[in-house]
């Protein structure tokens, strides 16, 4: 979602580590002690107003919806909501759904469902739901359902795990579970677990912490989770962590700032988050902020985003930074906000 010119290596090669730990400036240093909470919301706060005339702004207009919702919710946790005006926010998703019900990226997009997850959550948020047309969205969603249980993301037909965690997300956030097979749907997702306790984004696929824990979110709301065999899920989720303290999508790949949340998030929701080093995580987290603009990105030294933001903020809020609010692991949304809506996704116990 953005260009890098550069990508620091040196979690995963320690020579490289020893060639730029002597050019780490002060800032940077003092970056991985604290999290930098006026930098953050300055950060957050400008994305969505400032940047109208840069090349950024026009490369990810597609996804503009979800990234609101990564800045409102980021500024959630921040107890810094406010500096976004509510009303504008609103309007932009409504101008975003479409005639079939579904919503898009941007204004004259076409609609999908990763989209129209985001425009649910935000609308949640703000306790606003007649923003949309909840009914044309959930027969949208609904019409997404194939036979097997599974969701394919738009009308062009690709099926993915993802959208599985979408659709019933949408719908359990809107009270409609009624609306779909709900049977089928858990059965579906779960036949995409593999052999390691992992799932990927359709049967037999590669297991990946994306894909796990939008599996594990949707078996949580549909009541599914004692389905699974959690010590091997859980397993599979702590062999992400590597020697620096970050975690990784899936084997022999590089830490990720967002997998913080994925990998966190899964663990948490069954009851097994404690398996993990939580220090060396929260040390990994805190090396990605910007010590000077405020926002974090994938790893120390690389261009921030409001993506990474908001997940790195998500996944220290869940290892109980108490300066930021509380998530929920399920939804990544307010805890506050399930409360108002009376939603108690399932969980397991250790």
């Amino acid at each position: 979602m953005h260009a890098l010119a550069f990508r620091q290596n040196y979690i995963a090669n320690p020579r490289m580590s020893q060639i730029l730990g002597s050019q780490k400036q002060s800032g940077e240093e003092d970056a991985g002690k604290c999290l930098l909470y006026q930098l953050h919301i300055k950060y957050l706060a400008s994305y969505l107003t400032n940047n109208k005339n840069e090349m950024e702004n026009t490369m990810t207009e597609f996804l503009r919806t979800s990234g609101a919702y990564w800045t409102l919710t980021a500024l959630h946790l921040l107890h810094a909501a406010d500096r976004l005006e509510r009303q504008p926010l609103l309007e932009f998703v409504r101008q975003c759904q479409a005639p079939s019900g579904g919503v898009a990226g941007h204004v004259g997009h076409d609609p999908h469902l990763l989209y129209t997850l985001s425009a649910v959550q935000i609308c949640c948020i703000y306790d606003a739901p007649e923003t949309l047309d909840v009914e044309k969205l959930v027969a949208y969603v609904a019409g997404l359902q194939r036979p097997d249980g599974s969701f394919q993301g738009d009308a062009w037909g690709e099926v993915d795990t993802r959208f599985s965690f979408c659709a019933v997300a949408c719908l359990a956030l809107l009270g409609r579970m009624d609306a779909i097979d709900a049977a089928a749907a858990g059965d579906y997702v779960l036949s995409c677990m593999n052999w390691d306790g992992g799932f990927g984004s359709r049967p037999r696929s590669e297991s990946h912490a994306g894909q796990m824990y939008c599996c594990l979110g949707a078996l949580s709301l549909l009541g599914r989770l004692a389905s699974l065999d959690a010590d091997r899920t859980g397993w599979w989720l702590c062999e992400r962590q590597l020697p620096a303290g970050g975690l990784n999508g899936r084997p022999q790949k590089l830490a990720d700032v967002c997998y913080s949340w994925w990998v966190l998030a899964s663990l948490a929701m069954i009851g097994r988050l404690h398996w993990i080093d939580e220090e060396s995580v929260k040390r990994f987290i805190l090396r990605s902020q910007d010590p000077e603009e405020g926002g974090m990105a994938d790893r120390p030294g690389d261009v921030c985003d409001p993506f990474h933001t908001l997940f790195g903020l998500a996944g220290l809020s869940l290892l109980g930074d108490r300066s930021l609010a509380a998530i929920d692991p399920v939804l990544c949304m307010p805890a506050g906000t399930l409360r108002r809506l009376g939603l108690r996704p399932q969980r397991l116990r250790s």
